[in-house]
Formats: structure tokens, sequence, C-alpha cells
């Protein structure tokens, strides 16, 4: 379908160490999908593949219905592509930047004057327009760039942790982008490691190691958590969570600011719960059920895989 990205049973090894472990999934078209994990886990080895950045088996990988193993040059047409560290010129301007990369792409005249009204209205950058790259705070960095690569309208977004070390106002002004440009139709893939970013995302991926834990909608994720979840409340973390952790129904715990989340392998009742607060060394300022978060998700999925 056009503007998908289709990935089937893909397989990336550097030497050794295998970086993509046989990974399927599908972009829809108009859809801003995350991929969600840590340092490691094949984020950046799957987009740069789709970018045809890094080589690939052939009919493995799929841009616009195009074969990204041998296509190189009209995939590269369609896509724009944000990795981590995008590079911006710092002797240049704001508006020398965008013209550079303007003339990169061979867009010029009256396209080039329409567009770049187009992304000034949605940056707010033109107040900056003399300003040099080198002298903008990290957030307008960040949407320059993305600016930059989106001088030639691609219908394919793919955007490599670009909220990565921006200030919180600056991540929700990129993230209204990014929202303003899937309601046109632009096909978004971006990878984050934060989590609450997932919930801003249509779907999300969970990698981890190269391999896929879990694909789905951000308020179904939660279906992927099979154990029982407790939120404790504590003025002792530490020796509660060691209290917990000695109890053998328990299967994790994990520091969530100033409570525990404690997952167990079966639901306890009135009685049980009674029990676990009269033996705990400490106090406890509460002890429910909770529903699971996309973290706890994610953290449970890692430790099932890491089991296996």
């Amino acid at each position: 379908m056009p503007g998908e990205i289709a990935i089937r049973n893909l397989v990336k090894d550097y030497g050794d160490v295998r970086a993509v472990d046989n990974l399927s999934l599908t972009v829809r078209s108009g859809e801003l999908f995350g991929l969600i994990g840590p340092d490691g886990a094949g984020k950046t080895t799957t987009m740069r593949i789709i970018c045809t950045l890094l080589t690939c088996t052939p009919n493995t990988v799929f841009v616009d219905d195009r074969d990204v193993a041998a296509e190189v040059i009209a995939i590269r047409s369609l896509l724009g592509y944000m990795p981590q560290r995008f590079s911006l010129y710092p002797d240049l301007s704001v508006a020398q930047n965008l013209k550079f990369f303007a003339e990169l792409f061979g867009v010029s005249g009256q396209d080039y004057e329409e567009r770049l009204a187009r992304l000034y209205e949605f940056n707010k950058l033109e107040p900056f327009r003399r300003r040099l790259a080198r002298d903008l705070s990290g957030g307008m960095k960040q949407k320059l760039a993305l600016s930059c690569t989106l001088i030639h309208t691609p219908r394919i977004l793919v955007l490599d942790e670009p909220t990565t070390g921006v200030d919180p106002v600056s991540r929700q002004e990129f993230w209204r982008i990014l929202h303003q440009l899937r309601s046109e139709g632009v096909t978004i893939l971006v990878s984050t490691p934060y989590m609450d970013e997932a919930g801003l995302c249509d779907r999300v991926a969970f990698m981890h190691h190269g391999q896929l834990l879990a694909c789905d909608e951000p308020d179904k994720l939660h279906t992927h958590f099979s154990e029982n979840l407790y939120e404790v409340g504590t003025r002792d973390l530490r020796k509660t969570a060691a209290y917990f952790s000695g109890d053998h129904r328990v299967s994790s715990v994990q520091i969530f600011g100033d409570r525990l989340h404690v997952s167990f392998s079966e639901h306890l009742g009135e009685t049980e719960l009674a029990t676990l607060r009269a033996k705990c060394p400490t106090e406890l300022t509460a002890l429910m059920p909770i529903p699971p978060t996309i973290e706890d998700t994610f953290l449970a999925l890692m430790q099932q895989g890491a089991g296996q």
C-alpha cells in the first residue's frame, strides 16, 4: 500500500552481534507509529535499513511497496530521515540551513517559497530566521532539523529519537507538529526511549535485544501484562522492596517515584493483603491493585524475554 512500511522476518548482524532478530511489523499508511526500547534494542539499525543506509536481505523490507534492497533511489525520494544527531550547519542561520537543504533536494523557485512559508507556519521559527543554528536552544534545533527533513515534502518520515535531551515544553511542541503532519496523511515512524511518548502514537512496538516484544495500540498494551499488579506506598522503599522480593508469588518489584509496583502471579484477596501488611517490617501507607502502565508492561515483557 502507498505510504506503508512492511518488515518481514528481518535479521541484521554486525559480526557476531545480532542487532535485529527476525523482526516483522507493518507501519500503516498515514500512521504515527512508535518504536519503543532502550539503547541497543535495534531501533536505529531498523530505521537505517528502512532508509537504505544499511543493507538487508531482498524481500524483507518494503517501503511504499518497493523493496529496500533493490530500489534505493526511488525510496530515498519518498523518505525524510532525521537521525539522532542531525547535521545542522552551526555557522549558518535558520534560513540558510533551510535553503541549503532545499537546494540539496532540488526544491527551488515557487515550490521553495511555498514550502518555506508552510514550515515557518508550524515550526514558529520565522522570528529567528537570522539566528545561527549554534545559538538555538535544543528544542529549536530539533524543530529546525525536522523542517530541513520536511523541505522536500516526503510522504514518509523516519525520526530516530528526535526528542532525546529536549526540555519537556519543546517535546510537547514537537509532538504537536508530528500530530499535525499525521493529520495531513504523512506516515511517521518515530523511535523514543521515553515511555510517556508511547501514548502519543497510534500504535507502538516494544523492542529489546533486536526482538519485537509486543505491538499494539497504546490503550491496549496492558493486555500484554499477564501478572496482577499492586501499588505499595511506604516510607522505606528499599526495605519494603526487599520484603516483597522474598515472597514466592512476586515476579517483580519496581520503584516508581515514591511508590512500589509489585507484580504477583495471583490475585490477592483481603486476607492475603492483611497478612502482607501485618508481616511487613515497615508501615505500608498503601497496598492496592492497579492497572499496569505502559512502562509496567514493557518491563514485564523484558523480564519474560530474559527468562526464556
